[in-house]
Formats: C-alpha cells, sequence, structure tokens
C-alpha cells in the first residue's frame, strides 16, 4: 500500500477513534489521562521528528537554491516575483474572509452568556496568548538579521534562518565558481541526508497521524462546536473558496497545470499539514513532493518553498479577518470600511510573521483586535475549537506555496520557450 494511502487510513481511523471514544466517555477524566499520558506524547514525539529537519533542511536548500539560480539578477527577479504572488494570495485570502462574514455574519446570534461561559472557561488560554502579543513589534523586523545564526538555527528562530540563508547563497553565486565548489558540495550533502531523514519519519506517519487526530477528537464536545457552528463553517467555507476556487484558477492559467491533477500529487501533503498543524512540520514533506510529484525543479523548489512555509499564509491571513470580524460582530462592534480595510492590511502583515507553529496565529489576532477596539480577551471564546481551524488553513498555507512555486517555474520557464 503507497504510503499516503496509509497515512489517509491513519488520519480517518484516528478521527473515528477519537469521536467514538468522546462520545462514550463525554470527553471525562479517564479520556483526557490517556490523551495527555499517551496519544499526544506519541504524536507530538512524530511531529518533533519533522521538525527536527526543518532548519538543516532550510538552510541547505534555500541556499543551494539562490546559488542554483546562478545570477544575482535573476535571484532578484525571482525574489521579487515570488514576493508579489505571496502577497496578492494573501490578500485575495483576507479579502475572502471579510466579505464572507459580512454576508453570513456568524457573530451575531451568539447567546451572550455562551459568550461568558466560552470566555471564563478559556481565560487562561487567552492570558497565555496576551503574554505573546509583544512579539509584534519593530524586534520583529530588525531581529529577521541574525547577530548570531547559530543561536537563531538553535532557537528555531525561521525567519532569521531563511535570511541567512539567502545571503548564503548570494555568496556563493557572487565567489568564483570553484571557489563556492566545496560549501556546494557539503550543502547538497547535508540537503540529501535530511531528506533520508524525511523518508525515514514519513514511514512512521501513519502512528503519528492517528495519535495527533485521536488526540484532537476525543477531547471535542459536540456541544463547543455547534456553539460556534457557523464561525467553523464560514471559516472553512471561506478556506475551501480560497483552496479550491482561487488555487485552480492560479494553476490554470498563471502555472498552465491540470488543478485536478495537481491537488491529486499534492495530498500528502494536504494530509500531513492537516494532522500536524504546522507549516514548518510539513515543509520537508512539502519540498519532496514538489521535486518527485509535481517535477518542480530543485532550485525553484528550495527558494520558493521556504519562504512560502514563513512568509506565505494564505489561510492564516483568511482565519485572522474571520476571527477579528465575528469577535466584533459577537461584542456588537460595526467595524467601518476603514476598520475592515486596516483589518485587511494587518492580516495580511501579520500572517508573514507567524510562527509556523499550532496555534501560532492567535496572539497576533489579538493584536489586531485591539488596533479595531475589539475587546482582546474575547480570543477566548474561539480557543476550544482553534486546532481544528489550524489543521484546515495550514493544509490552505502549504497548497498555497505549491501552487506559488509552479507559477514561479512557469515564469522561469517563458524566456526559454521563446527561445
Amino acid at each position: 500500500m503507497p504510503n499516503h494511502s496509509r497515512i489517509l487510513y491513519g488520519l480517518l481511523l484516528g478521527a473515528i477513534a477519537g469521536v467514538i471514544t468522546n462520545l462514550a466517555t463525554d470527553g471525562g477524566e479517564s479520556t483526557r489521562r490517556f490523551v495527555s499520558l499517551v496519544t499526544e506524547p506519541v504524536g507530538r514525539m512524530w511531529l518533533s521528528s519533522l521538525i527536527m529537519v526543518v532548519i538543516p533542511l532550510v538552510l541547505s536548500s534555500l541556499s543551494l537554491g539562490v546559488a542554483g539560480l546562478g545570477d544575482l539578477k535573476k535571484v532578484g527577479r525571482i525574489g521579487l516575483a515570488t514576493f508579489l504572488i505571496f502577497i496578492g494570495l494573501t490578500t485575495v485570502s483576507a479579502v475572502i474572509s471579510l466579505c464572507m462574514n459580512n454576508l453570513i455574519q456568524p457573530g451575531s446570534g451568539l447567546d451572550p452568556a455562551l459568550r461568558s461561559e466560552l470566555m471564563a472557561t478559556y481565560a487562561d488560554d487567552a492570558r497565555n496568548a496576551a503574554g505573546m502579543t509583544s512579539r509584534f513589534s519593530i524586534d520583529v523586523l530588525v531581529n529577521i538579521i541574525p547577530r548570531n545564526p547559530i543561536k537563531s538555527m538553535a532557537e528555531g528562530d525561521l525567519l532569521a534562518v531563511v535570511f541567512f540563508a539567502i545571503i548564503l547563497g548570494v555568496a556563493l553565486v557572487s565567489i568564483p565558481r570553484e571557489r563556492a565548489a566545496p560549501m556546494i558540495s557539503v550543502l547538497d550533502s547535508l540537503c540529501h541526508v535530511t531528506v533520508a531523514i524525511i523518508h525515514l519519519v514519513m514511514k512512521l506517519a501513519p502512528l503519528g497521524v492517528f495519535c495527533l487526530i485521536f488526540s484532537v477528537t476525543a477531547r471535542f464536545g459536540y456541544d463547543l462546536l455547534l456553539t460556534l457552528s457557523s464561525y467553523i463553517l464560514t471559516v472553512i467555507g471561506g478556506l475551501a473558496i480560497m483552496g479550491t476556487v482561487v488555487y485552480a484558477l492560479i494553476l490554470k492559467f498563471g502555472a498552465r497545470r491540470n488543478p485536478i491533477d495537481f491537488m491529486r500529487r499534492s495530498r500528502v501533503v494536504a494530509v500531513t499539514a492537516f494532522s500536524t498543524s504546522s507549516s514548518n512540520a510539513t515543509l520537508p514533506t512539502v519540498i519532496d513532493v514538489a521535486q518527485t510529484e509535481l517535477g518542480i525543479r530543485k532550485e525553484v523548489a528550495g527558494f520558493v518553498l521556504p519562504l512560502g512555509a514563513t512568509m506565505n499564509q494564505n489561510g492564516t491571513s483568511l482565519f485572522e479577518g474571520a476571527t477579528v470580524l465575528f469577535l466584533a460582530q459577537v461584542f456588537g462592534l460595526d467595524l467601518t470600511l476603514g476598520q475592515q480595510i486596516i483589518v485587511i492590511v494587518m492580516s495580511v502583515v501579520t500572517a508573514i510573521g507567524v510562527a509556523g507553529v499550532p496555534g501560532g496565529s492567535i496572539p497576533f489576532i489579538m493584536v489586531v483586535l485591539g488596533m479595531v477596539g475589539v475587546p482582546m480577551e474575547g480570543i477566548a471564546i474561539i480557543l476550544g475549537v482553534d486546532r481544528i481551524l489550524d489543521m484546515c488553513r495550514t493544509v490552505v498555507n502549504v497548497i498555497g506555496d505549491l501552487v506559488a512555486a509552479a507559477v514561479i517555474q512557469r515564469i522561469e520557464e517563458r524566456p526559454r520557450a521563446s527561445a
């Protein structure tokens, strides 16, 4: 059986087993204990084994991607095109979320008593998230340039590692080829080693996926899902539009690819993203699938995809916009057109700085809430269902990276075709 089929079966069996366990035990103490002591640790161990190779993979693949382009002018041209595609996709997703929320108004019918109950239940989580909002400051921009690249790698600061990898690649292009060759050889070997580790880790993916999904579904109560069903369906509906309609149009006309075939070949990426809720953890699989299944050249995949994992957060941008408007409706606040434009702009800007880990967008949403006058503590209302939405938006994030890479490859092929 192909590994992607085994992963899908692990996902389905984990979801079914989790739902049955939740119904049988009503999500009681025994279930929470089993999840915290057994399935969640196993799932997190598998997730950590994927994240383990992200830093060496980003360093090697992005440096080689820049060096493989072979010309600083070409690096600048592709870099600009990549950045514009990322910004365009993220902006479209934010606009979709605001249009859907204004149309459906999911927060208007929430019972004030339920609002108070949810805020009381998740007050501690909201306070923890509030403590992280200081990350959104001018320091985020300053710290992109690492004073100590080794320290940035050790701390998992992906934006700083991306910057260092790009500079390393540019330096390799700018020096004579014979002097660059030894370093390129080392980076190439490191890239192959990390890919080999990824293949080993993915053999355990069915078990890891089963445990991660079981842990989520066993803890969920139907009452919470039903309470916030209008909000959940609005977000998932917006993600579905972005992930099917928008991506299909871009693939068809921008990349000259068959959208159905493209999505079929990307299914293992979607399953991994859904189960891990982490763009960073999915990055090794994304790069592997891009080259082996989608035929994206190594230098394009190595350049675009690591950048996408940190900068191209389309699903996150949509989620942030939808959440801000939902909470404004819950508190009876009617945001003006100007305030909604601020939400769009900030959703795009903050999505770039979001950590590619589960729940990484929550502190940034609180920043946007404060900017438009919505009580920041209202974030507690949606924290109980954030994990399931995080799983969905991560799929849109990583598939968006593959779509962007396909478009960049098409752009780079045009001059050759005409020649």
